[in-house]
C-alpha cells in the first residue's frame, strides 16, 4: 500500500505526493511528487510513465512546504527521490530531488 497525500494550492492547484515501493529492491520506497490541475490528473501523469497501479486513498503523507517549493520550482512538476527511512533525521546528506527523466532513462549500451 503506497502512503501519500496532496495538498491544494491558492491557485487551485494541487501537489500529489506518493510513497511507492522501491523498484530497486524490498526494503525502502521512492517519493514521488506531481504538480498538477487536479488529483486526477495527477495520477494519470503517473500512470501514463508506467506506474500503472498508482491511488491515493486519503491523505496520511501530504507534502511538506519543502516539497512543495522542490516541486513548484521545478519546470517539468514531477520529481522523486528516495524517502527517507522512518525515525532517522534528515541531514545535510539528504538525497536530492531527480527529474522523471533521471528515473525513466535506460542505461545505454556501452561497446
Amino acid at each position: 500500500m503506497a502512503a501519500g497525500g496532496f495538498c491544494k494550492l491558492p491557485n487551485g492547484t494541487v501537489v500529489v505526493a506518493l510513497n511507492l515501493p522501491s523498484p530497486a529492491g524490498p526494503d525502502g520506497s521512492v517519493r514521488f511528487l506531481v504538480h498538477a490541475h487536479n488529483r486526477a490528473r495527477a495520477l494519470t501523469r503517473l500512470r501514463n510513465l508506467g506506474l500503472r497501479a498508482v491511488y491515493l486513498r486519503g491523505n496520511a503523507a501530504p507534502p511538506t512546504p519543502d516539497e512543495i517549493t522542490a516541486v513548484l520550482h521545478h519546470p517539468d512538476g514531477l520529481i522523486w527521490r528516495t524517502a527517507p527511512v522512518a525515525g532517522v533525521t534528515a541531514g545535510p546528506a539528504q538525497e536530492r530531488w531527480h527529474p522523471i527523466r533521471a528515473l525513466l532513462r535506460r542505461p545505454t549500451a556501452q561497446t
